[in-house]
C-alpha cells in the first residue's frame, strides 16, 4: 500500500478527532474549515517521519492540538476570532432538539474562551482520556494532568453558568 493511501485511509478513520479540535479551536465555520486543513496537511508533512513508536491515533492527537495551538496564536486569524459568531453544519432536523442545540452553542462559547491548554484538556476529557493518558500526551505528571483539568472544568463551568444567566 503506497504511503499516500494508508495516510488518507488513517485520516479518514479519525477525522473525528480533527473536526472536534477544530471546533474547539476556532469559534466560526470558516476558521474551522481552515484550520481542519492545515491540521491535515500539517500531519501529511509529518506523517513520514511516524515511526509507529505510539498509535497513529496519539500521534494525530498531538500534531492537532499543536497545529491547532499555532494557528490559534497567529495574528491573522486571532483578529478573525474576535466578534465571530458560531456557525453550526447543517444538523438532522429529525434529531434536532432546539434545548440541546443551544447548549452546545453555550457549551462551545464556553470552550472558546479557556486558553489553549484549558481547550486541550477539556477536548481529552471529552475523549474518555485518563489521567495518565493526559498526563502522557501533554508531556507532565499525571497528578499536575489531573489538577489542571479539574481547574479547567471548573473555569468552562464557571463561563457555562454566567451564559445561562444571561
Amino acid at each position: 500500500m503506497s504511503q499516500e493511501k494508508d495516510f488518507l485511509e488513517k485520516i479518514e478513520k479519525h477525522k473525528g478527532v480533527i473536526f472536534k479540535i477544530s471546533k474547539m479551536y476556532m469559534d466560526n465555520f470558516d476558521d474551522q474549515n481552515d484550520l481542519y486543513q492545515e491540521i491535515i496537511y500539517q500531519a501529511w508533512k509529518s506523517y513520514k517521519d511516524f515511526k509507529g513508536n505510539s498509535d497513529f491515533s496519539t500521534w494525530l492527537y498531538r500534531t492537532a492540538l499543536n497545529t491547532a495551538i499555532v494557528f490559534l496564536k497567529s495574528e491573522k486569524k486571532r483578529s478573525f476570532i474576535q466578534n465571530q459568531r458560531i456557525e453550526h453544519l447543517p444538523v438532522n432536523h429529525e434529531a434536532y432538539n432546539e434545548d440541546d442545540d443551544r447548549n452546545m452553542k453555550i457549551m462551545y462559547e464556553a470552550i472558546h474562551e479557556l486558553s489553549a491548554i484549558d481547550k486541550a484538556l477539556i477536548f481529552f476529557f471529552l475523549e474518555d482520556f485518563s489521567g495518565k493518558e493526559i498526563a502522557v500526551q501533554l508531556g507532565i505528571t499525571e497528578v499536575n494532568a489531573r489538577v489542571k483539568l479539574n481547574r479547567a472544568k471548573s473555569k468552562l463551568k464557571d463561563i457555562i453558568d454566567k451564559k445561562k444567566i444571561i
